[in-house]
């Protein structure tokens, strides 16, 4: 475990020393922002399902997200309580904390990071909708994930994961929307 702790420093560190700057902080909050608490990401679904035209897209990823935050927050988080990069740094580097927070301290445990969940969750049934706007979301996810350590509220390996669980929840949530055939019921007109 000592291992994967030094590598998850090490790439934390290495953002800080070589990618961090002014230009970047403000970018990298806004991302981290858009998916807080998954809200951007939620009003983006729900806003997805008013037109008929993308309901299925904006259901499929909102159960993605859904899924994705019971795995990930409820369960996973609550079993392995990680803490956040920030809250361990004086302990591993043996110095006090060089730089301030640039998008504020979290709540709950680090691991896995659950901007990463809901981003590539949703992003992964919009790919599977459409493969253009999908690339976008998947490019948008991936800058999300990236704000994470970037603003070192989050280890690479809670990333990873993260992002991981994201994509298996929209797999299996798309999967269960086509073995139930969910999309005619959610088109089928009222009468």
């Amino acid at each position: 475990m000592n291992f994967i702790t030094q590598f998850d420093y090490s790439i934390l560190d290495f953002i800080y020393q070589n990618i961090r700057c002014d230009f970047l902080d403000p970018i990298m909050a806004g991302l981290s922002y858009m998916a807080y608490n998954g809200i951007g990401l939620i009003v983006i679904a729900v806003a997805l399902i008013i037109p008929r035209k993308t309901r299925v897209w904006g259901c499929m990823a909102l159960c993605a997200i859904i899924l994705g935050f019971i795995c990930g927050d409820l369960i996973i988080k609550n079993l392995v309580c990680r803490v956040r990069p920030y809250d361990d740094y004086q302990s591993f580097h043996d110095a006090v904390m060089p730089f301030t927070l640039n998008a504020g301290k979290e709540t709950s445990y680090s691991f896995p990071s659950g901007h990463s969940n809901c981003a590539f969750a949703s992003a992964t049934v919009y790919f599977k909708a459409n493969k253009k706007i999908g690339t976008v979301a998947l490019v948008i996810a991936a800058l999300i994930a990236f704000s994470r350590l970037y603003n070192y509220v989050h280890f690479l390996t809670d990333v990873i994961v993260g992002s991981a669980l994201g994509i298996i929840s929209a797999i299996v949530v798309i999967g269960l929307f086509d073995k139930f055939n969910v999309e005619q019921k959610i088109l089928k007109p009222v009468q």
